[in-house]
């Protein structure tokens, strides 16, 4: 009688061979493919914040020079990011970083990932309530190009709509050994990376917008340097 004829499996070694193949294989590309989805986040961000600096740039010149203003605890429409609604094609779109953890609770609490700087938004004022310093007419700034308007939120921050803005006139107010934790709280300079955050936020990087509506990413590892340095670069005409 003859035997039936078997076609070739494959052995358990060769199985093994082929699944270690395919893990180094994948160990190869994950990070490749991670850095290529940070980028993709980056740069729709990036084009997010252009189209918000666009409308930033109309909104201004429609209103002699003048920013938009920040909550501070108001109704979602007086937030700056919904004053420029006119001027943008999508709000909603706009508003949210697809990078940002907590985009989800922000598109529903009617708030935004990117913060306006608050020099440029509100006005320094003494206890008598006189003027002492004020960066918020855009079309009197001396250097627009070195002035940043806008920021990308830190992940942890508020998810409601009054998280809006920035406090940088007191990052430093501690020192400039505390303001990197102070500059943290209010915005992402890690924001972008390829894998886990580090302990001193310093690994990946953020875009910042500036007042002649350029957008550029800054490693964070700079900022850093900058806040450990003295530097505020928040402030404009610094």
């Amino acid at each position: 009688m003859q035997r039936p004829a078997f076609k070739h499996a494959f052995t358990l070694i060769e199985l093994l061979v082929v699944i270690a193949i395919i893990a180094i294989l994948l160990s190869v590309l994950m990070p490749s493919l991670r850095a290529c989805k940070t980028m993709c986040r980056r740069a729709i961000s990036g084009s997010n914040m252009r189209q918000i600096g666009l409308a930033l740039r109309m909104y201004a010149d429609d209103n002699r020079g003048r920013m938009p203003e920040t909550t501070h605890g108001l109704p979602h429409y007086r937030s700056w990011v919904f004053t420029l609604g006119p001027y943008l094609g999508e709000v909603d779109k706009v508003r949210i970083c697809p990078a940002d953890p907590q985009r989800n609770e922000r598109a529903a609490n009617e708030s935004t990932s990117y913060v306006l700087n608050e020099y440029l938004a509100v006005a320094a004022v003494d206890p008598f309530g006189r003027v002492i310093e004020s960066f918020t007419n855009l079309h009197e700034l001396r250097s627009p190009g070195t002035v940043v308007t806008t920021f990308v939120g830190a992940d942890d921050m508020a998810t409601d709509v009054s998280a809006d803005h920035t406090h940088g006139r007191l990052w430093f107010a501690a020192g400039a050994q505390e303001a990197w934790g102070r500059i943290c709280e209010d915005i992402g300079p890690d924001r972008y990376r390829a894998g886990s955050r580090a302990a001193d936020q310093t690994r990946g990087s953020s875009n910042y917008l500036y007042a002649d509506s350029h957008v550029e990413a800054i490693g964070a590892v700079q900022v850093k340097k900058w806040a450990d340095g003295g530097v505020n670069f928040a402030r404009p005409g610094r």
